[in-house]
């Protein structure tokens, strides 16, 4: 018999139907969090509601994994379900939403889960005064709100404060580790591809935050042991590594409809994927000199991105990024078959690596 929440929610165990009770658990916590902070915000003054309705946005959507990473974290550790935990946990999703109005912002991305992006939403907001520029310092200041917003959440939780203390050297290693990997990404935007930095980025810019640090606050919140938090590490990065390969294959080769992103994003940003590091090193002379040409313009149509995949998938690097995220999967489940977990930790760990892994979005 499941036992309930506070407000009468299912609490969660650990298979596929727990894991949308536990989301509906974290999405009633933001959706509460937002409209107070939202509310608070537009008393300043009703004309900052293209901003407030860009901060709601940011937060509506997700499918709440780095929230379950830390909850499993806290559970893993021994302790039970938990309203406060729960409430915490809500907080690397605000994190979450931080990131990828920053990264849009950087990126110049147009879309994002089939929406316009911040600083493409806020130009009408702007017009006349300032226009794109504008709108793009307005969504600079979404994120940054978005980030406080995270910090507030969690410190509010409802958990005891020598519970958040432990806590609080991993908030500030996942904050120094995620700007970390966007500024290498930045700085090696437009470099030779070179597999080796391409999966240093992704380590720091989306590994560490999307599942090791989630798990190793939950952990520490839950005081658990080196050797638990050990676990966690040897799991969560070649998992948080598997996760961001996958994207790098939905961003060129996966359906727009349900990615909510155009196909020619990482083209057009240039970014350093390691599904181009991969096509570039097994790539012919005739066929890098091709995907220089290619990756030269600012922008790319049906047809630049058609040649884009033809080169890569003659390559065969597609399926070499495939056999990348197996082998990082199946290196994160056998961490965890090997450590000793609770049982239902131990289901929903294995759970959530192929809910990260096998999407098509």
């Amino acid at each position: 018999m499941s036992v309930g929440t506070a407000d009468g929610t299912p609490r969660p165990g650990a298979g596929g139907d727990a894991r949308s009770v536990l989301q509906s658990r974290v999405d009633a916590v933001l959706d509460r969090f937002v409209d107070d902070e939202i509310g608070q915000l537009l008393s300043v003054d009703g004309e900052l509601a293209p901003v407030a309705e860009q901060l709601r946005t940011a937060t509506a959507y997700g499918k709440r994994l780095r929230a379950a990473f830390c909850y499993w974290g806290w559970r893993a550790a021994g302790q039970p379900d938990s309203d406060a935990l729960v409430r915490a946990a809500a907080a690397m999703e605000l994190v979450h939403a931080a990131a990828v109005v920053h990264d849009d912002l950087i990126d110049d991305s147009p879309l994002r889960r089939g929406l316009p992006t911040a600083h493409i939403a806020l130009r009408a907001a702007v017009t006349g005064r300032g226009g794109p520029r504008a709108a793009r310092s307005l969504a600079m200041l979404v994120g940054d709100l978005l980030m406080a917003w995270a910090g507030q959440l969690f410190v509010t939780s409802g958990l005891p404060a020598a519970y958040l203390s432990r806590a609080r050297p991993l908030w500030a290693a996942l904050a120094r580790e995620l700007i970390a990997g966007e500024c290498l990404e930045i700085l090696r935007t437009g470099a030779e591809p070179d597999l080796r930095r391409s999966l240093k980025v992704i380590r720091y810019k989306t590994a560490k935050y999307t599942v090791e640090q989630p798990l190793l606050i939950g952990g520490a919140l839950a005081g658990a042991s080196p050797e638990l938090r050990e676990v966690f590490t040897e799991y969560g990065l070649p998992l948080g590594e598997a996760f961001q390969l996958r994207d790098d294959l939905l961003g060129l080769f996966g359906d727009t409809a349900r990615t909510g992103k155009t196909n020619t994003d990482d083209l057009d940003g240039h970014r350093p994927t390691a599904l181009l590091a991969e096509t570039w090193s097994r790539a012919t002379p005739n066929e890098r000199e091709a995907l220089g040409c290619l990756l030269g313009r600012a922008r790319h149509d049906e047809d630049s991105l058609r040649r884009v995949r033809v080169i890569m998938l003659g390559t065969g690097a597609p399926d070499r990024v495939e056999e990348m995220i197996a082998q990082r999967v199946r290196v994160a489940v056998r961490v965890v078959e090997q450590a000793r977990l609770p049982a239902d930790a131990a289901c929903a760990l294995t759970g959530l690596a192929a809910d990260a892994a096998h999407r098509r979005h």
